[in-house]
């Protein structure tokens, strides 16, 4: 989670230090490290809510974030495809362009 921390921080620091701080303190600090989920359930579920929100900017981090956290591809691409049926096709087919571009350097 390092990476995120310090990404936030530069991508965000300069223009909005509470972001920053609610980002590594809660969200990653507190919230990722419950153990009533585990990370793996947790990249599942977030990747869901960004694909059903349409939110494809933050996408690529999580799935990778989701691959590290124990999910595979087959089972990341399997989650998009049951998603077109619940969120839409459109939020799922922008889904796969960001999954491909996210894992095309493993071909």
């Amino acid at each position: 989670m390092e990476k995120n921390i310090s990404s936030a921080r530069e991508l965000f620091g300069d223009v909005a230090e509470q972001f920053v701080h609610y980002s590594e303190k809660v969200l990653f600090g507190d919230l990722w490290r419950r153990e009533e989920l585990s990370l793996r359930d947790r990249s599942l579920v977030t990747v869901a809510a960004l694909i059903a929100g349409g939110s494809t900017e933050q996408l690529p981090y999580h799935l990778r974030l989701a691959r590290e956290n124990g999910l595979t591809t087959d089972e990341l691409a399997e989650a998009i495809t049951h998603l077109a049926f619940y969120s839409g096709w459109p939020k799922a087919a922008a889904a796969l362009s960001v999954f491909k571009d996210a894992f095309k350097e493993q071909d």
